[in-house]
C-alpha cells in the first residue's frame, strides 16, 4: 500500500450552503466536481488523507507539519461557529516524515509554534471528504516561502512515508487560483490572472507537472494566486510515476479562480523525474543570466560572492569601465532568489570614491545587512539575481502630482525619518501606493506632513 491518488481542490468559504446563502450556486459546477473528486478519494479507501494548505501556519523558511494527537476548528470567522470539524492526526505518519524530512536537512517539521485550530482551507476539504464518508485521519501540512524544490521534496517525501508505514494514502492539495480575474472582484484585475488560471488549467488535464513547476515567479506573484506551492508538493508526491490526469472543473466566476482536478498514479517512469527536469532548466537559465549580466551586475554578484566565500571585502577588479570608475552616484542593489526579494540595499546619494565602489559596499549590505532577511549563505549564491539602480541626485517636488510610478521614484521625510520607494516595480500602479509603501518604509504615519522629492533611476537588470 502507498500513495494511491492525488487531487487538487479551492476552498472558498462561500461554497459551503451556510456560508453562501445561495451565492453557492454561481460555482455549482465546482461543487459538483468537489463532490466527484470527494467520492473518487473516499472510494479508493485512505487511511489517512494528507491535505497541504495555504491557510495553515506558514513560515518563510519552514515547512511546518501539525503534530499532536489533532485538531478542531470551525467557520466562526465566517459568521457560523456552528459549523465545526474536528480531525484526529496520523502521528506515526508526522513522526516518519518530519525524521526524514531532518534526515536529509529539509526544513521540514513539527518544530516552531502549532497552530491548535484547524484552517478554512483544511476544513473544506474535509467538509466534502466527511460528507463522502471518510472518517480516517489526517495529516496537515503548511506551506513556506521556501523555493520550488524544497516542496517539491516535501512531497517526495510524502510519498515515501507512505511506502515505508505501508498505508493507503491520498493527498489533497488545497489552493485557489489567481484573485484578480475581474476588475469587479473582491482583489481586482490583472492581465496575469487570466494568464496563470490557463496554465493551471492545462497542468491539471495534461498532467504537464515541469510547466507547473517553471511557472514564471513574476507570472504566479502578479495573478495573486495562493495554490502554486500545494501544487508543487504535491508533483513530488507523484514524482516518477505516469499520472492519469482529469480536471474536472474550472471557474472563476466571481474574480477568483477555482479547480478540481484528480490524477490517479499509473506505472513508475523514469522519465517523469519532473523535479530534476525542472533544477536542471533552472541551472541553465542562471548559467545564461549570468553570460548576459552587464558589468555592473558582474560587481554585484562578484562583491557579494567573495564577500560569503571568503568573509572579507572584495578588492575593487582592474579594467573596469570609466562609467564605473570616473563618476559618483548612489545606487541600490536588490537580490532575489525563486522571484522573490532577498535583499535590497542602496545609497541615495554618493557615499564611497566612485560608483564602483558604491556598488561594491552595496551588494555586501543587501546580500548581508539587510534586516528583513537572514543573511546570504554560500548555497544559495548560484540562484541569486541581482538588480542594480543608479540614482540621479533627488530633486524636491511641491506635490505628489509631480510623481509617475514608472518614471520617477520617491522620497519621503518627515523630520529625520525617511522612507524611498524605487520606481517601475511590479505591484505598484498608483502614485498613492508608491508614497503609502514610501511612508510605511520610513516608520511615517498616513497623515503626517512631509517632505518629497524624487529622482530616476538607470536600471540594470
Amino acid at each position: 500500500m502507498a500513495l494511491s491518488g492525488t487531487c487538487v481542490v479551492p476552498h472558498p468559504p462561500l461554497i459551503i450552503p451556510e456560508i453562501g446563502r445561495g451565492e453557492e450556486q454561481g460555482i455549482q459546477a465546482t461543487i459538483d466536481a468537489y463532490q466527484e473528486a470527494a467520492a473518487w478519494a473516499v472510494a479508493k479507501e485512505p487511511e489517512t488523507i494528507v491535505i497541504t494548505s495555504p491557510h495553515a501556519k506558514m513560515y518563510a523558511d519552514y515547512l511546518q507539519i501539525s503534530s499532536g494527537p489533532g485538531a478542531q476548528g470551525s467557520f466562526a470567522a465566517f459568521g457560523h461557529p456552528e459549523l465545526s470539524f474536528r480531525a484526529a492526526y496520523d502521528m506515526d505518519f508526522v513522526q516518519h516524515l518530519a525524521q526524514m524530512a531532518d534526515e536529509i536537512k529539509l526544513p521540514a517539521g513539527t518544530l516552531g509554534k502549532q497552530d491548535g485550530g484547524l484552517d478554512h482551507g483544511t476544513m473544506i476539504p474535509l467538509y466534502f471528504l466527511q460528507k463522502a464518508g471518510f472518517t480516517g485521519k489526517i495529516v496537515r501540512i503548511g506551506l513556506s516561502g521556501l523555493s520550488r524544490d524544497n516542496h517539491y521534496a516535501l512531497g517526495v517525501l510524502i510519498a515515501q512515508t507512505a511506502r515505508d508505514l505501508d498505508r493507503r494514502v491520498v493527498l489533497v492539495a488545497s489552493g485557489d487560483l489567481s484573485h484578480k480575474l475581474k476588475a469587479e472582484g473582491p482583489y481586482g484585475f490583472d492581465p496575469a490572472g487570466p494568464v496563470f488560471d490557463e496554465r493551471m488549467g492545462t497542468c491539471f488535464r495534461t498532467g504537464d507537472f515541469l510547466q507547473l513547476l517553471t511557472t514564471p515567479a513574476e507570472l504566479a506573484d502578479s495573478a495573486a494566486e495562493c495554490g502554486l506551492r500545494s501544487f508543487w508538493i504535491m508533483a513530488g508526491a507523484l514524482d516518477r510515476h505516469q499520472v492519469e490526469a482529469k480536471l474536472l472543473a474550472q471557474e472563476g466566476p466571481f474574480g477568483v479562480g477555482y479547480a478540481v482536478a484528480t490524477f490517479d498514479l499509473s506505472n513508475h517512469d523514469e522519465q517523469r523525474n519532473i523535479g530534476e527536469q525542472a533544477a536542471e532548466l533552472h541551472r541553465a537559465e542562471m548559467e545564461k543570466r549570468r553570460e548576459r549580466e552587464d558589468a555592473y551586475l558582474a560587481l554585484a554578484r562578484y562583491s557579494l560572492e567573495y564577500y560569503v566565500r571568503n568573509g572579507k571585502r572584495a578588492p575593487l577588479p582592474d579594467e573596469l569601465p570609466a562609467e564605473l570608475t570616473g563618476q559618483k552616484a548612489g545606487a541600490f542593489v536588490s537580490i532575489k532568489k525563486d522571484g522573490q526579494l532577498r535583499g535590497c540595499i542602496g545609497t541615495i546619494l554618493p557615499t564611497r570614491n566612485n560608483l564602483a565602489e558604491e556598488i561594491l559596499y552595496n551588494a555586501v549590505s543587501a546580500g548581508t545587512g539587510d534586516p528583513r532577511f537572514s543573511p546570504v549563505t554560500e548555497a544559495e549564491l548560484e540562484d541569486l539575481v541581482y538588480d542594480v539602480d543608479v540614482l540621479s541626485v533627488p530633486e524636491p517636488i511641491a506635490s505628489e502630482a509631480e510623481l509617475d510610478v514608472k518614471r520617477y521614484g520617491v522620497i519621503v521625510e518627515a523630520g529625520n525619518r525617511r522612507g524611498l520607494l524605487l520606481p517601475d516595480l511590479n505591484g505598484v500602479d498608483t502614485v498613492a501606493q508608491q508614497v503609502d509603501i514610501a511612508r510605511r518604509k520610513g516608520n511615517i504615519g498616513p497623515q503626517e506632513a512631509v517632505k518629497l522629492w524624487r529622482f530616476t533611476v538607470t536600471r540594470h537588470e
